[in-house]
């Protein structure tokens, strides 16, 4: 690896970002703010380059105008569709430009996330902005270069013109409202200046000090505070509400629309209120509800094996698995639960909403700033260019910020209020009324032959989800099973999605077979891989934790294990060393080793994989969402540990640069390898087998 890789002193610079205005510009402020030179002007909602092909997709702007301007100062901005929830997206798409455009990186700004002025680039989601979008920043700024380097000599008099002069160039505004050339030249890894190399993030001191602003902070003229009624118990239905109250309390606006029900008015406390007194005299219809400590029972009664609502099973098969079975000489059969667990973002949703004129602007916190926009078309049946949604900088996501409910919500007060509403979710309305990451329940039936070799691998995943569920091992006759189950709570992305629960099942039954071949867990999966990429990362995870020494000297109490996986066109291994003392389990050190092709940036991948691992411990250890009679039992920091800076344990990342291969994303895959790791080495210091997410001894009756 480069010494650059390991070693290194960030370089400091300072990356200009667009002025606040309220995080809301118009096109005029637009053009003063990138400067007098080439404004092309992006149409807003009615642009095929920005409606995309909807969720999740998006596409690649038509125009390069749609992507980037040049200022008449020698100044790049860049126009994306992505948003900057703290995974360093803002600085690597600058990265991107400063490197195709020959710029210093200094020179570069970056406009994200709003619907009126950028292209829509898909969901800040599945590690696609390193894939897709940052492909397509270069092929922008590469084109660029051309037009402008064509353009930088007179052929009558050869003189030169720098970029600032060209942006002053009326022949040039025509280009750049032609279409987006094809087939223009990125730069090669081996000529990287920008690229390659270590950046810090610009905003990095704003934020630690609270100097940031996030759409919980946005302030707007005359604005007032929403609050919402929300049901007592999961799958609580509304059959009346009073508003009479609340609407005679000065300054109050309460508004129902259906099952909506909320207040807006000059404070947050007065908003809450005035919902007290609707709540008081609610009629709710409440349904029965599971308890958490039945969950499992409770996802196989509720398996969906008939195919209703589409919903069919899910089956792929490779060989024959029955005969495959027969032919092992041991099997290992067990099942495997994962929790239900929240996102726990430091910032809960939130949004301001601001109706003029009969167009609607709504300053919020989301991964999905195009998707939002279609929500809110539909919920006010309004027409494309009628809504715009604007997303500062975000406080986290980790895929829970896909939806746009707090939006709405924000909209449909601000209307019956006439006035802009700011609406900021409670910590205990997100943790409860967010949606979760799945559970899971995993049966694995699996057979070895005489040589240690899987030789037949059946996996059946319950409701957690498909994502990372195909094993990377070499096996001959495989069935696996995805079974949809009707969810006791509502569900969607989390980082990783269903592949931390996949991998968590896979690798951990893994060990339970490396000690039924009598082999160590290093040694059985290094027989049973022929990825080389996956063996690279095993390789280099378990030198680096000097995994045989220490296997070698073991002491009590203390235990090591190892995982590894992949998913998103990365490959990551990770070993954990763990001491358990008093029936507490404690993380010493975790090493990991992670590849996602060419890096672009060292320090922020690093950065990363870091948080990748502190995020992955909570789930390995306290992450578990508790409900009982419908209600959550722990909404809250105090009843839901997440980890604290006491719970880091030392963190060793080596990271293998592929220049010969493209970049995939980084901001998901790392998490998988944590908890199986963990558990792998619970049961080197116990002897007991964790079988379950968080970690703990198997549950005997």
């Amino acid at each position: 690896m480069p010494d650059k890789m390991d070693a290194f002193e960030p370089e400091r610079y300072e990356l200009r970002e667009a002025p606040a205005h309220e995080f809301a510009l118009s096109r005029r402020e637009f053009a003063e703010f990138a400067g007098a030179g080439l404004l092309i002007t992006v149409t807003a909602a009615v642009s095929p380059a920005q409606r995309g092909p909807g969720r999740g997709g998006g596409s690649e702007p038509a125009t390069l105008g749609a992507r980037l301007h040049l200022s008449e100062d020698g100044t790049a901005t860049i126009l994306t569709g992505k948003v900057e929830v703290g995974q360093g997206s803002r600085l690597e798409i600058a990265m991107a430009a400063a490197e195709e455009l020959r710029i210093p990186l200094e020179r570069v700004r970056v406009v994200m996330a709003d619907t009126e002025l950028v292209p829509n680039d898909g969901i800040t989601a599945g590690s696609r902005t390193t894939p897709s979008t940052i492909p397509a920043v270069r092929r922008a700024a590469a084109a660029a270069r051309e037009l402008l380097l064509k353009a930088a000599i007179d052929p009558e008099s050869k003189k030169k013109f720098d970029y600032a002069a060209l942006a002053r160039s009326a022949g040039m505004a025509a280009a750049y409202k032609d279409t987006l050339p094809a087939g223009a030249v990125v730069t090669p890894v081996r000529d990287w200046q920008v690229l390659g190399t270590p950046r810090n993030r610009a905003d990095g001191r704003e934020i630690v000090t609270g100097a940031h602003r996030f759409p919980s902070d946005i302030q707007r003229p005359e604005m007032l505070y929403g609050s919402v009624l929300r049901p007592p118990a999961y799958g609580a239905i509304l059959v009346s509400a009073d508003l009479t109250a609340a609407q005679k309390m000065q300054g109050v606006t309460a508004v129902r629309e259906g099952a909506f029900v909320g207040c807006a008015a000059r404070t947050s406390l007065a908003a809450r209120k005035a919902v007290e007194t609707i709540r008081a005299n609610a009629q709710w219809e409440r349904r029965d509800h599971p308890a958490s400590d039945r969950l499992f029972s409770y996802l196989k009664e509720k398996a969906v094996q008939d195919g209703q609502g589409g919903r069919r099973p899910r089956v792929q098969s490779k060989g024959s698995i029955e005969q495959g079975l027969g032919q092992s000489g041991k099997k290992v059969r067990a099942a495997y639960q994962v929790a239900y667990i929240q996102h726990a973002p430091m910032e809960p949703r939130a949004a301001v909403a601001e109706w003029r004129e009969g167009r609607l602007t709504v300053w919020t916190g989301t991964q999905n700033p195009h998707g939002v926009r279609d929500q809110l078309l539909q919920a006010f049946h309004l027409a494309p260019d009628k809504v715009r949604v604007i997303v500062p900088d975000t406080g986290g996501g980790f895929g829970g910020k896909h939806t746009g409910e707090a939006a709405i919500e924000a909209a449909r007060l601000a209307k019956e209020a006439g006035r802009p509403v700011s609406l900021r979710w409670t910590r205990v309305e997100e943790f409860t009324w967010a949606y979760f990451r799945p559970a899971g329940l995993f049966e694995i039936e699996a057979g070895l032959d005489g040589e240690g070799l899987i030789t037949a691998w059946d996996f059946a995943v319950y409701n957690a989800g498909t994502a990372g569920i195909e094993s990377p091992y070499r096996i001959a006759n495989t069935r696996t099973r995805f079974i949809y189950c009707d969810s006791p709570l509502r569900e969607g992305s989390y980082r990783g999605i269903a592949a931390t629960a996949n991998n968590f099942a896979r690798e951990c039954c893994m060990d339970e077979l490396a000690e039924a071949a009598g082999k160590d867990p290093l040694e059985f999966r290094l027989a049973n891989i022929e990825n080389p990429r996956l063996r690279d990362v095993l390789l280099a995870a378990t030198k680096r934790f000097e995994w045989q020494q220490r296997r070698k000297s073991r002491r009590p109490g203390i235990g090591a294990g190892l995982a590894c996986g992949t998913e998103k066109g990365s490959y990551v291994a990770s070993c954990a060393e763990v001491e358990v003392k008093n029936g507490q389990l404690k993380i010493r050190e975790i090493t990991m080793a992670f590849e996602c092709g060419v890096i672009l940036n060292p320090a922020n991948l690093r950065a990363q994989v870091e948080g990748s691992i502190i995020m992955g411990l909570g789930g390995a250890l306290t992450e578990e969402i508790q409900f009982e009679n419908g209600r959550l039992k722990n909404g809250s920091f105090a009843k839901y540990p997440v980890p604290r800076f006491r719970d880091a344990p030392r963190m060793d990342i080596v990271l293998l640069n592929r220049p010969d291969l493209a970049p995939a994303g980084a901001g998901e895959t790392p998490i998988i390898a944590v908890a199986p790791a963990v558990a792998g080495a619970f049961f080197d210091a116990t002897g007991e087998r964790a079988r379950s997410m968080p970690v703990r001894p198997i549950r005997r009756t």
